[in-house]
């Protein structure tokens, strides 16, 4: 009976410190009055702070909101590049077709030119041999002497070459003196010639088609003397 009592007293001790315990285990958990408090102040400042970001935040918002619309305003009135046009082929080709025309007219012309001009350094070898036929036919005394018919047809055969190759000569008494066709050897006074006028030839001047195989030597008037001054 002793044994049993023992044993309850023994078994409210444990459940009064079991009690205890878990009172003690309660007290700590619960925060203290100061310690809420600090934490109730820390929660507020937070809170204003947040508050104080917001107005930020919102005045962005509102601006990009603001410029949104210029964008888009502004969008319209980029045009949009236009494709590049179809070429007229048309017109192209009128232009190929005239150039190749253009091209093939020179072409002619040049290779023509080239066969004109092609005998011009034999022919321009020639006329040496033709000045000293014609100075001798002009030095002969009898003309009908057959020596002197045999060089005037040596003379005539040379000439009739140079023609047939487009070689004619160039008449130079009694024209204007002119650089693109005369080499002036001297300049003599005249009464009978007007100065600036060749009045001699030396050496005979040759076309050949129309352009200059070789200029004549020429002697030019430089017109009347001076009469001399009376005493």
């Amino acid at each position: 009976m002793f044994g049993f009592g023992r044993k309850k007293r023994r078994t409210m001790n444990e459940e009064e410190e079991k009690k205890g315990s878990e009172a003690e285990e309660k007290a700590s958990a619960e925060p203290s009055p100061e310690a809420a408090a600090a934490e109730a102040e820390t929660e507020q400042e937070a809170a204003s702070a947040d508050a104080a970001d917001k107005p930020e935040e919102t005045n962005a918002e509102a601006a990009g909101a603001e410029g949104k619309p210029e964008e888009a305003e502004s969008a319209p009135e980029e045009k949009a590049e236009e494709p590049p046009a179809e070429p007229d082929w048309k017109d192209r080709y009128a232009r190929l077709l005239a150039d190749f025309d253009n091209y093939r007219k020179r072409v002619a012309r040049d290779r023509e030119e080239l066969a004109q001009f092609a005998a011009k350094d034999i022919l321009k070898d020639l006329l040496p041999t033709v000045d000293n036929l014609a100075l001798a036919l002009e030095k002969a005394e009898n003309k009908e002497d057959p020596f002197v018919q045999g060089v005037k047809l040596a003379y005539d055969g040379f000439l009739k070459a140079l023609a047939d190759h487009g070689a004619t000569p160039l008449d130079s008494v009694g024209e204007p003196f002119d650089t693109n066709f005369h080499d002036a050897l001297a300049q003599l006074p005249s009464t009978d010639v007007a100065e600036g006028i060749v009045m001699n030839e030396v050496k005979r001047g040759w076309l050949l088609h129309g352009k200059l195989l070789r200029p004549a030597q020429v002697v030019v008037s430089s017109g009347a003397p001076a009469q001399p001054a009376e005493a």
